[in-house]
């Protein structure tokens, strides 16, 4: 059971680093040309080296925990859907991570991507740092019983423009001890790509 939670964190972890990645491909600045040419070397590069992943050209992910609303909006964010093998095993997963690298989230599911798909979350992280003083981590607790995480729900895979669209929901602690107060965060998404 403990080394299932490792490697579930793991996965949410190379979510993350996924979207950091590519994070850069939304920055503009006076090379826009030059950073243009170069952001379409970085997705060629990552669609032969990752198959599978795509970074979403528009639309928006927003999650709630307690009271507070964050969304990411892929015009100026980066936000990815990633497809994996580890060992024998297919994830999938969102990541994103704002322009301002100040809040980032990640979720994963094992299984194949696809329409009218219905699974289990798998690993999940949010990362909030309003500043460089303070900072807030949640993430999926080694605590939570097998199927009790929550579920990721895609509406709508891979069609013409739509990359992928659902909705998910998950239990989050703020750190990994057991009797941690668990915070429920349920969001949704809806993002391009361009054909």
């Amino acid at each position: 059971m403990h080394s299932k939670r490792i490697t579930n964190w793991c996965i949410c972890f190379i979510l993350l680093l996924s979207g950091m990645a590519v994070s850069c491909q939304k920055d503009s600045s006076d090379k826009e040309i030059a950073q243009q040419q170069a952001a379409m070397k970085a997705d060629s590069a990552i669609a032969k080296s990752s198959p599978g992943n795509y970074l979403a050209a528009a639309g928006t992910l927003t999650l709630k925990i307690q009271d507070s609303v964050y969304t990411f909006d892929a015009l100026q964010d980066s936000i990815a859907f990633v497809n994996m093998s580890v060992d024998n095993d297919q994830y999938f997963g969102i990541t994103a991570i704002n322009k301002a690298h100040t809040m980032s989230f990640g979720l994963s599911s094992k299984g194949m991507a696809g329409t009218d798909v219905s699974r289990a979350i798998e690993g999940s992280q949010l990362i909030l740092r309003p500043d460089v003083m303070h900072n807030q981590q949640y993430s999926l607790t080694r605590f939570t019983e097998p199927g009790d995480a929550g579920k990721v729900q895609l509406l709508e895979y891979r069609q013409d423009t739509v990359l992928a669209k659902g909705s998910f929901f998950t239990f989050l602690a703020k750190d990994d001890k057991e009797g941690s107060p668990l915070y429920r965060v349920e969001g949704n998404f809806n993002l391009k790509i361009k054909k």
